[in-house]
């Protein structure tokens, strides 16, 4: 691929299409790519690099910035209240506070956007409908869709 960077170390993963054929070299070919519709993975250089390669092609919609929100909006903390404040000498090091933070994030910290609780309890804390309810589960077996609209039998 042509690299199109101002970079004054073109084909040193100065560009997206540098940085994908330097990945293939070292870690060989995935089965399908995935990214946004941002102008250097839409750019038909690039979507041609990938074809070239036999690689299919997954983008997201275009304008679909709901898509990876809640991703982004992790990494900015991430960034900001844990890569930002230390200096790691290493990459263990790095993994081992990025892990720490992580752990917190998801097991001691409330979110708001959960009703005060943690991720943890948000979702892996069983709701008492799956597991007081007998009624509901003999009315599943018996009826699936009678439960799954009401669910006042309870």
């Amino acid at each position: 691929m042509r690299c199109i960077s101002t970079s004054p170390m073109p084909g040193r993963g100065c560009c997206a299409g540098c940085s994908v054929e330097e990945a293939l070299a070292r870690y060989g070919q995935p089965e399908i790519f995935n990214t946004d519709q941002g102008a250097q993975f839409a750019s038909t250089d690039f979507t041609g690099m990938l074809q070239d390669h036999g690689i299919a092609i997954s983008m997201d919609g275009k304008g679909c910035w709901k898509d990876n929100i809640f991703v982004e909006r992790l990494w900015r903390s991430i960034k900001y209240e844990e890569v930002y404040l230390h200096a790691y000498a290493s990459v263990s090091e790095a993994k081992a506070g990025l892990g720490r933070y992580l752990t917190q994030y998801n097991t001691a910290r409330p979110h708001s956007s959960l009703a005060d609780q943690t991720p943890a309890e948000a979702y892996f804390t069983p709701r008492p409908h799956q597991v007081a309810c007998v009624t509901c589960l003999l009315i599943q077996l018996s009826d699936p869709l009678r439960c799954t609209k009401k669910r006042n039998h309870l």
